[in-house]
């Protein structure tokens, strides 16, 4: 649990790091804060230029020897395959030494130029979200272009697949390697709490704690709060647990460095005072601590985000989510041609799986309940029925033993399941059905959970999951499913609805086979 340190007219120093003293009657006096930066050091040879995180050194040392690796292995691929690769190099067969130059040296170290330019290895896009991959691409684009202008140039005839095929390959591998490192590096945030940003909070208290939830609720991002410093309301904080030590009048760099932190998020209102983050930003030049600004705006994907300076003043736009238009059309025919094809595909599974439940308890082979859908309208979902035909009548004698919160009712083991049924629930096969759904329009592959109908349960910012077609998988599937809270849940469906795009459904359709093979929250 963290206290609270206060200060009335003087500030307050903490007597040890290792336990945090509330101070009541008696202060201990600080010594003076230094003088307030101006921005200008006093020399830029004793300037510190280190950074205090530097996780990301050995990190990105990392990539760069896996990208030059991947170019040369791509070029040899592109060798190897086509006998006609030395073509448009003087006298490559009885001396190759300028061919392999370019093969295994030039050509690896322009994408190294190439991913450098389009800041690749910058270090605020490594390691989570996808603007990571599209440097890479557009790094590819580059140097698929000055290879082409370099032939053209020189009038170079090389061998087209043989060069067609070293970029691709090259492109493919440099993006395989990106993805093994981040998994190796979330592992590593997961587990382990390094390579990640100590931060330190500034605020008041409530949007502290805001923050504090937002940035743990994914270990992989790898930022970690090591303390909060409140700005106002810290009186009435007093007793409250909080997950770190929370200090008050406090030098803000001071406490940094005593923390062992490397990162300042300004939380909310903290700034309000015109002119006092500027001085932060000043007070911190050359200190080596990052600063961030965490404003009062949740779960609102970057793409929606647009920050545009007027007259020195950065305005934070926030664009409307995309609910219609050319790519809600893609998206419905997608889903309608992926859902023909699966139901095709897969008319024999449904057969076998349509034959062992009707060894397994005599009745339906579907089940058929009503749910909610697109705009509120009422639709019957198709499943793979997995209970006993009394499954119902015997729901409330088990009401008392639900296992999550909200409106449904989930148990890890349910005896009204059948073993088939079991298997289906874990593997997830009981959906499949829903496909038809799919195919009518009523769902789509990937959207909010589709729930029971009850007027009751669609009631304040839960309704706005009806702006889209609940979907057969969502977010909420590939981030816990049962064993998410219904806060959890509805929070990441309504995630959804406000940023939604083509990209991000197919990557939460591959994020669901991980999901479905590993049988995560899956009862």
């Amino acid at each position: 649990m963290g206290e609270v340190t206060t200060s009335l007219q003087r500030p307050v120093t903490n007597t040890g790091r290792s336990k945090l003293v509330r101070h009541v009657d008696s202060f201990e006096i600080q010594p003076p804060a230094p003088p307030s930066h101006n921005g200008v050091p006093r020399s830029a040879w004793a300037r510190a230029r280190r950074r205090v995180s530097r996780w990301h050194r050995p990190y990105i040392m990392l990539l760069l020897l896996l990208d030059f690796a991947a170019a040369a292995v791509a070029s040899l691929i592109a060798i190897e395959t086509f006998d006609q690769s030395r073509a448009g190099f003087y006298n490559a067969e009885q001396d190759p030494t300028w061919f392999h130059t370019v093969a295994f040296g030039l050509l690896p170290l322009g994408w190294l130029v190439s991913l450098w330019a389009n800041r690749a290895y910058d270090r605020r896009y490594l390691g989570l979200g996808p603007d990571e991959y599209k440097r890479v691409i557009r790094a590819g684009v580059a140097v698929a272009a000055t290879v082409s202008f370099l032939a053209f140039a020189t009038k170079t005839d090389l061998s087209r697949y043989t060069v067609g095929t070293a970029l691709l390959a090259a492109l493919l591998l440099i993006l395989l390697n990106r993805m093994l490192c981040r998994f190796v590096l979330h592992v590593v945030r997961r587990n382990i709490s390094q390579a990640g940003h100590r931060m330190v909070l500034i605020g008041t208290l409530p949007e502290c704690l805001e923050v504090y939830t937002a940035v743990t609720r994914n270990p992989a991002a790898g930022l970690m709060p090591v303390a909060i410093h409140v700005t106002d309301g810290y009186a009435a904080a007093k007793g409250i647990e909080t997950p770190v030590p929370v200090y008050a009048g406090r030098d803000i760099l001071a406490l940094v460095r005593e923390v062992g932190g490397d990162t300042i998020a300004v939380c909310g209102s903290a700034s309000s005072e015109p002119g006092e983050l500027r001085r932060l930003a000043w007070q911190l030049e050359g200190s080596g601590v990052d600063l961030v600004v965490a404003p009062q705006l949740t779960d609102i994907a970057g793409p929606r985000v647009h920050i545009r300076p007027i007259e020195g003043l950065p305005l934070l736009h926030v664009e409307e989510p995309t609910l219609s238009g050319p790519a809600l059309l893609a998206k419905n025919l997608m889903d309608r041609v992926a859902a023909g094809f699966g139901l095709l595909l897969l008319a024999p599974v449904f057969l076998f799986i349509a034959i062992a439940i009707r060894i397994s308890d005599p009745g339906p082979v579907f089940f058929r309940q009503p749910r909610v859908g697109h705009e509120g309208r009422t639709f019957r979902v198709w499943k793979f029925r997995t209970m006993y035909v009394n499954a119902e009548d015997r729901l409330a004698s088990l009401v008392d033993r639900n296992e999550t919160d909200g409106m449904l009712f989930k148990m890890k083991e349910d005896p009204r399941v059948f073993p088939v049924g079991r298997f289906l629930r874990a593997s997830s096969l009981d959906e499949l059905p829903q496909l038809i759904n799919v195919l009518k329009g009523e769902m789509s592959l990937v959207g909010p959970r589709p729930l029971p109908a009850d007027d009751g349960d669609f009631l304040g910012d839960v309704r706005r999951r009806l702006l889209v077609r609940p979907g057969m998988t969502g977010l909420w599937q590939v981030s816990g499913r049962s064993d998410l809270s219904w806060d959890e849940a509805v929070r990441l469906d309504l995630y959804y609805v406000d940023n939604w795009s083509l990209a991000y459904d197919l990557s939460i359709l591959w994020r669901t086979v991980g999901v479905v093979l590993a049988r995560k929250g899956a009862y």
